[in-house]
């Protein structure tokens, strides 16, 4: 497979490497449809133990596309909420361990798709936030506060800090490695190459177990109460919102990030 999402397989080990890196491999409906088919296929690829999730380019993902148009009322924007949703707890749901690679920029939807594989593995560079509130907008999925508790999730993702560094982010356990950059794909495929040597249905049913604790506790129900109170903030006309979509419109999404970030300056 190609275009945008390039897939490599290394004994049991596949790779999957989003593929727009002009655009920080931003997260448009045609990567997301093709990551799904992905993932569908390797869950029942018996060649296939370990999938790692990385990104071309200088990045491993910006987030959501924003030049993609969205539904901005009602029960239309819970729906498109819902399918984000779901694509995401496709990786949670996975029968198989999966990997984070991660450099560059991980903000917002891409720091949810990170947050939803079972490991990460991060280079030196990389920085992670969801930086949506900044804007008016809404986190997809609320997986933040499960990895590093509440208080620190509230201080993240009140103030839309899309700055925390990978030391930051190993100490407060959003990822569990940082390495250099030159040599994180290496160090990477080591973890992965580590996984596949276990029993694979040990390790689907270990992952299974792990991922029960946080069924029992209302992972899954908190995840849709989320999308259902971003669905209001979604349909929400605020003027932080309005003012960005209007010098979106006017002068382009890149004029628009730097209003957006330039308020929050000290």
């Amino acid at each position: 497979m190609g275009g945008v999402l390039l897939v490599d397989d290394s004994g049991s080990v596949r790779r999957l490497t989003l593929n727009r890196p002009d655009k920080h491999n931003a997260l448009d409906v045609e990567l997301v449809e093709a990551l799904s088919v992905a993932l569908a296929a390797a869950a029942v690829d018996p060649d296939v133990r370990v999938l790692i999730i990385a990104g071309a380019g200088r990045s491993f993902c910006a987030g959501y596309d924003l030049t993609e148009e969205s539904p901005s009322e009602g029960s239309a924007v819970l729906g498109t909420l819902r399918q984000s949703l779901d694509r995401l707890l496709e990786v949670f749901d996975h029968p198989k361990p999966i990997i984070a690679q991660v450099h560059g920029h991980c903000l917002a939807g891409g720091c949810d798709l990170m947050m939803m594989c079972d490991l990460a593995v991060a280079s030196e560079d990389a920085v992670f936030g969801q930086p949506e509130i900044r804007f008016g907008s809404t986190v997809v999925a609320h997986v933040m506060p499960w990895l590093i508790g509440a208080r620190r999730a509230k201080e993240l993702l009140l103030t839309g800090d899309d700055r925390v560094g990978a030391a930051e982010a190993e100490r407060i356990g959003l990822v569990n490695r940082v390495v250099p950059r030159d040599g994180l794909d290496q160090a990477t495929m080591r973890l992965a190459r580590e996984l596949a040597v276990v029993d694979p249905v040990a390790m689907s049913l270990t992952k299974k177990a792990i991922n029960r604790s946080w069924e029992i506790a209302g992972f899954r129900e908190a995840l849709l109460a989320g999308i259902e109170i971003g669905a209001v903030i979604e349909s929400a006309r605020v003027p932080e919102r309005e003012e960005f979509e209007r010098i979106a419109s006017e002068q382009g999404l890149k004029e628009a990030l730097r209003w957006r970030d330039e308020r929050f300056e000290t």
